[in-house]
């Protein structure tokens, strides 16, 4: 072959490199950063971001273990590739720490300003008269990046993308409750307000908590609108990730992103399995599964252990008291769940749970779901069933509860206005746990109420404690009132009620 003919080869390759650089952030981190070395990972986050960036997902979370490459891609490389499309359209950058967020910008920067980029995009490139890493503009253009930290000066800034890579440094920050608040309340009256209409946000992050940003935000109203991809560091089986993303609110039924088969490792290149198997066994289990499988549960409490919960078939029917108790969620249609816990107490002092109805319901939605429950468990036990529905402080919570009594007219309902810690509200039961003597009847429930009640006192939620804690509570006030030789024979024997 000709050195002709090899030239006008080399030339038509490297047009065809750089229209795929323009094209596709994939093709635009390996002309721009040759050494990248990219992965079937690498290749579908990209695919995912080019959806971004073409205005097709406008909400995206990506999960994946720490250092493979997401920041890279999602922090460096998205946003010099986005200026060079979209340079009339500017970005907020953040990151736990402002020194962080800014160290992607600077990166950021010097890609936009290389030659690389200059070929594939002319006369787009920084303003001479603002280059600081906090705040770069494209001279010429609307486009802009601005890079802080959480909590940082973003205020009066607007933007068309938002991306927060990491917003929790370490897992002190994440398991602080304080700090999670101070992010979610960054979030909502600071991050959130910043991006325009049809504006997009990408948050990356490795998961800490169940009550991280992400996880806080899978629990909104508007969950459904996040495109979630979540990487495990080891492929999952069907059947476990099924039962991850039930845990975590996600779709089941998905297969993994990558299509790969169980235990096989994310990024072979940067982590063997062997490496990521001695990881696991350096972390712990709590820490693989919230870093690397993308799974974080809480820290059993230690106030309740899940095998003290013994399954049975069948509700006793001879039970001789049944509560069903509401604990109803202190915002409506938010974060918070409402429960309906229905227990039962027989007459050897015996505690089943028998059901639990959850959601996050408006309360038109609420009050429905609990009239419907009602009915229903009349027509397992005629109208034996006594109904307690919780009263929240003040006025508002005073009103609820007795227009909820008002439409149970019929049932035996009544309003509680429980005092005190919620860890001693539940106290009782926990005894009764603690002693083999929490019966529970299976159903799809059975898992995260387990979870919630051996998370004590770690709990993000406390909705199917309070219902189950004050449905025990209120059986035995009653049984001790229609069945005292019930409570004195169990004395006698030394079975608790307490």
């Amino acid at each position: 072959m000709t050195n002709s003919r090899l030239s006008r080869q080399d030339a038509a390759q490297a047009l065809q490199r750089r229209r795929h650089a323009r094209s596709s952030l994939q093709g635009f981190t390996e002309y721009t950063f040759p050494t990248y070395r990219t992965e079937p990972f690498h290749a579908l986050v990209c695919e995912t971001l080019d959806q971004v960036v073409a205005g097709k997902i406008d909400r995206l979370m990506l999960f994946s273990p720490p250092q493979h490459g997401k920041s890279e891609l999602a922090s460096v490389r998205l946003p010099a590739y986005w200026l060079g499309r979209r340079p009339n359209d500017p970005i907020i950058l953040t990151s736990y720490a402002g020194s962080l967020a800014e160290r992607n910008s600077r990166q950021a920067r010097q890609v936009v300003e290389g030659q690389e980029f200059s070929r594939l995009f002319p006369g787009i490139t920084t303003s001479q008269e603002s280059r600081a890493v906090a705040r770069w503009e494209i001279g010429g253009y609307r486009g802009a990046l601005v890079a802080a930290g959480v909590g940082g000066p973003i205020t009066g800034h607007g933007a068309m993308l938002g991306v927060i890579d990491d917003p929790f440094q370490n897992w002190e920050q994440a398991a602080s409750e304080a700090y999670s608040q101070r992010v979610w309340d960054w979030w909502r009256t600071t991050f959130r307000t910043r991006i325009w209409e049809r504006g997009a946000v990408v948050l990356i992050m490795t998961r800490w908590q169940e009550t991280d940003l992400a996880g806080r935000l899978l629990r909104e109203p508007d969950a459904g609108r996040w495109t979630v991809l979540r990487f495990p560091a080891l492929a999952e089986t069907q059947k476990a990730r099924d039962d991850n993303n039930k845990y975590l609110g996600l779709a089941q039924g998905e297969a993994d992103p990558l299509g790969r088969e169980p235990e096989t490792e994310l990024c072979p290149l940067r982590f063997s399995k062997a490496e990521l198997m001695r990881i696991k066994q350096s972390v712990g289990s709590m820490a693989w599964a919230s870093l690397y499988q993308g799974v974080p549960r809480p820290v059993e409490g230690g106030l309740l252990q899940k095998a003290w919960f013994q399954k049975i078939r069948e509700c006793p029917q001879a039970a001789p008291v049944r509560v069903r108790y509401w604990d109803k969620a202190g915002t409506e249609d938010g974060g918070a769940y409402t429960a309906g816990v229905r227990l039962s107490i027989g007459h050897d002092l015996r505690v089943t749970i028998e059901n639990v109805r959850r959601g996050q319901w408006a309360a038109h939605e609420r009050r429905r779901v609990m009239l419907e429950t009602a009915r229903a468990d009349r027509l397992l036990f005629g109208n034996t069933v006594v109904i307690v529905v919780e009263q929240e402080p003040g006025s508002g919570g005073k009103d609820s509860a007795e227009d909820d009594i008002r439409m149970l007219a019929g049932f035996p309902a009544f309003k509680d206005r429980p005092t005190g810690a919620k860890v001693v509200r539940l106290q009782p039961l926990i005894a009764q746990a603690g002693i083999l003597n929490v019966y529970m009847v299976e159903g799809p429930w059975n898992e995260e109420f387990v979870d919630e009640l051996a998370a004590a006192p770690n709990n993000a939620f406390w909705d199917q404690c309070d219902a189950a804690g004050g449905a025990y509570s209120r059986a035995m006030e009653i049984l001790m009132t229609q069945a005292p030789e019930v409570v004195e024979m169990a004395q006698r024997v030394h079975i608790s009620p307490y």
